[in-house]
């Protein structure tokens, strides 16, 4: 396959998507001077509604409203767009989501939690190859509380599994906390069959969905999931920034104990009290003033998901992936390019990891080309598809490029 039959393969593609439509519903997909987004998978691109949507909001609440706002909506907002989310992409009942803080608070707040949940354990579990900032807490909260941290060993181009997770596992075991898709490869984890393991051996569980929520669909509440959170900026488009939302299982809101008290998170915020009693249900787990302004590009999108649904998204996201692991393996794997990422679709997000030792050096010079995947180390390209937004035509000009410059790198060495 040559860069002109893979541009004429992705026109194919395009031509015959049933959701290729709604690519034009968002802000910077006519722009020239992007040839190609494949960074989805780190920040979304806006819709075009959500500039309007912002401005009304200023005018009209914030501006007209004033204070008022907080009797007139804006207080339930984090558990109505909590209850959304939960609706659309997390196959979960309502009251067990809420929007609060940023992923790390919120991974901090329910990890602290869970361990405090199972006292007499003394061990928590994570995979080496997990987000930063999930290893991170995970061994802040080990020495806070004099716990050991078990770790998991995952493939390269994988993530954990049911059997290295029932390795792992133990009578000592308080708290399992895993991605459900890998940020580096883009596994997808068998949150079910994980879930039943870590519940076998009497601990719990607390997924991290950041890189999954709005493209891979979720059934939490299926999958007796105790815990989840994720972020909002990447498939719900919610901004920089954006707040992100965190998942209780109705069993454990009565018990929860969050480490950050906060007074809107007490039972009575405005009576002042002298001593700090949680609410009931998921509001305990809010700490301190909701992100308003935060949530309104987030409920742009949600109501898109809502339209398309959620399978739809995902077969959408499937071929794009699929798409790209064949332009790879035809057009750069002759240039020693590696797939770095599941090969089955099922076991695949939406995005693709490739690797390279050029590759390190050739983002930024893609990026000063319109061209924008991301770098992540040792040597490896994301290829962040939104199943929305990005076209087959995006990943073929990403690719081609790709080669251009492997080719140039090539001659030169001759």
């Amino acid at each position: 396959m040559t860069s002109s039959t893979l541009a004429d393969r992705a026109a194919e593609l395009d031509a015959a998507d049933p959701l290729a439509r709604h690519r034009a519903l968002f802000l910077g997909t006519a722009d020239v001077s992007v040839r190609s987004y494949l960074d989805g998978n780190s920040l979304g691109r806006p819709l075009a509604v959500t500039p309007d949507s912002l401005t009304a909001f200023v005018g009209e609440q914030w501006g007209g409203r004033l204070i008022r706002g907080w009797d007139e909506g804006w207080l339930e907002l984090p558990q109505q767009v909590g209850d959304r989310i939960a609706r659309v992409a997390l196959g979960a009942a309502e009251g067990q989501c809420i929007v609060a803080d940023s992923t790390s608070v919120l991974l901090y707040k329910l990890a602290r939690a869970a361990v405090a949940a199972r006292p007499e354990r003394t061990e928590i579990v994570v995979d080496r190859d997990n987000f930063p900032t999930d290893r991170f807490i995970v061994e802040g909260i080990a020495r806070e509380r004099n716990l050991t941290v078990r770790w998991i060993d995952v493939a390269y181009d994988g993530g954990a599994t049911t059997v290295d997770v029932a390795g792992a596992v133990g009578p000592q075991t308080a708290l399992v906390l895993l991605s459900h898709v890998a940020y580096r490869s883009g596994h997808v984890a068998d949150v079910e069959g994980i879930t039943r393991v870590v519940h076998d051996a009497g601990a719990l569980v607390l997924w991290d969905l950041s890189h999954s929520v709005g493209s891979v669909p979720a059934e939490l509440d299926a999958w007796d999931v105790d815990f989840a959170a994720g972020c909002s900026y990447k498939y719900l488009n919610g901004g920089p920034g954006a707040p992100a939302w965190a998942y209780v299982a109705q069993r454990h809101l009565a018990t929860l104990d969050q480490p950050i008290p906060g007074w809107l998170g007490s039972a009575d915020p405005f009576a002042m009290g002298a001593a700090y009693r949680p609410a009931d249900g998921i509001r305990r787990l809010v700490s301190g003033t909701p992100p308003i302004v935060g949530m309104i590009a987030m409920r742009d999108m949600l109501d898109l998901l809502e339209v398309v649904g959620m399978p739809a998204v995902r077969a959408k996201s499937e071929r794009l992936t699929a798409f790209a692991v064949e332009a790879v393996e035809a057009v750069l794997a002759p240039h020693g390019v590696v797939v770095a990422s599941p090969r089955d679709p099922a076991r695949r997000g939406g995005h693709i990891t490739i690797d390279h030792p050029a590759f390190a050096a050739m983002v930024p010079d893609l990026w000063a080309d319109g061209i924008i995947p991301d770098y992540r180390n040792p040597n490896g390209i994301r290829l962040g598809l939104s199943p929305l937004s990005t076209s087959f035509a995006e990943v073929a000009v990403a690719i081609g490029a790709i080669a251009e410059r492997l080719d140039r790198a090539a001659d030169a060495d001759r």
